[in-house]
């Protein structure tokens, strides 16, 4: 793991203050920002966002999807913790939090964005960054990537239904041709871009060098985009921040449940299947861990750059490293459960 990587929660953190004093300092600057837009989509935070999503797609390779039916109880935990559990475990956590036990911290507004938020968060399930953790457990890399294949395609279609039909049950309005833009701008475009930057490095003489090279060149620029776009959300928040900070931890509660506890469910499942460790471990983790950046360009698309449910959704990246790195920790720790 990269120095970006390893203290990506640091860089969030001080990119968090950064915009919360560029907002208060700045105000204009950032004014001229949120009115860039076309079709109701920022450009400016768009770019940041495909810097961010682009490089993670150039890593995916659908070729693996051949081999699906290799150990498929590994995939099958994936897929059940992912599309069956985590997206409606996490609007309930959100309602429970927002709706009954913080009543009395949050205006009814403010709780349905944040619900929003953790709702969009729930939906995506990690694409990226579970290749490092994967090689962090020592995981097994050709399982990984079949894993992310295969629910990378799920999303294209069971994202927007999921969402809208939890934001529904949520009483929150969501429109269908934002959300559907949204996945196209944000999913499939930048599927299909890596899928065609493979091919044409497929195409060279030095294929997989020059993947890996791309892929490794690439990878600063991506926590680029993640970090420019905290700054910019955090800046266009800075005023409801600094009037009320009881907020972020508000939000981080139930987003360190969500993750810790359907890690334990994820965990239980794969030594009760007896999966072997170095499939066990990618499946558990990529169950656990969210398509943050996603997330945010949904948020952004659907509530806006000021909204509530683009805070929780970067809240959602400033908490889940550091909770990712714990269950790292105790999968290695507990490797000898699965001999």
């Amino acid at each position: 793991m990269g120095i970006f990587e390893r203290f990506l929660s640091l860089w969030v953190a001080l990119c968090i203050v950064c915009g919360v004093v560029f907002g208060v300092y700045f105000p204009d600057f950032f004014s001229w920002v949120a009115r860039a837009e076309v079709a109701q989509v920022n450009i400016i935070v768009a770019v940041f966002i495909w810097l961010m999503i682009y490089p993670m797609m150039v890593q995916i390779d659908f070729s693996t999807i051949k081999d699906v039916g290799k150990n498929p109880s590994g995939l099958v935990l994936t897929l059940v913790i992912n599309w069956l559990i985590k997206p409606f475990s996490m609007a309930a956590l959100g309602w429970l939090f927002f709706e009954v036990v913080f009543t009395d911290f949050v205006n009814p507004e403010s709780a349905q964005e944040y619900i929003a938020g953790m709702i969009l968060l729930g939906v995506a399930p990690c694409t990226a960054m579970v290749f490092v953790w994967s090689q962090l457990t020592k995981g097994d890399a050709n399982y990984t990537l079949v894993q992310v294949s295969l629910n990378d395609i799920i999303m294209i279609f069971a994202f927007a239904p999921i969402a809208a039909l939890l934001l529904g049950v949520a009483n929150i309005n969501v429109p269908w041709d934002t959300l559907v833009y949204s996945v196209l701008l944000y999913v499939v475009l930048p599927l299909i871009a890596g899928v065609a930057t493979r091919a044409i490095l497929n195409n060279s003489e030095r294929k997989n060098h020059s993947i890996d090279e791309l892929i490794s060149k690439f990878k600063p620029f991506s926590i680029i985009g993640l970090l420019l776009t905290v700054v910019l959300l955090f800046a266009f928040q800075a005023q409801r921040i600094i009037e009320q900070p009881q907020t972020i931890v508000l939000i981080a509660i139930p987003l360190i449940i969500q993750t810790y506890g359907i890690f334990i469910i994820a965990y239980y499942a794969a030594i009760k299947m007896k999966l072997k460790h170095n499939i066990a471990a990618p499946a558990c983790l990529i169950g656990t861990s969210n398509f943050f950046e996603l997330a945010v360009a949904v948020a952004i698309s659907l509530f806006g750059l000021h909204s509530g449910a683009a805070l929780a959704t970067v809240v959602g990246v400033l908490v889940e490293v550091p909770i990712m790195l714990s269950l790292v920790a105790i999968i290695n720790k507990t490797r000898h459960w699965f001999d």
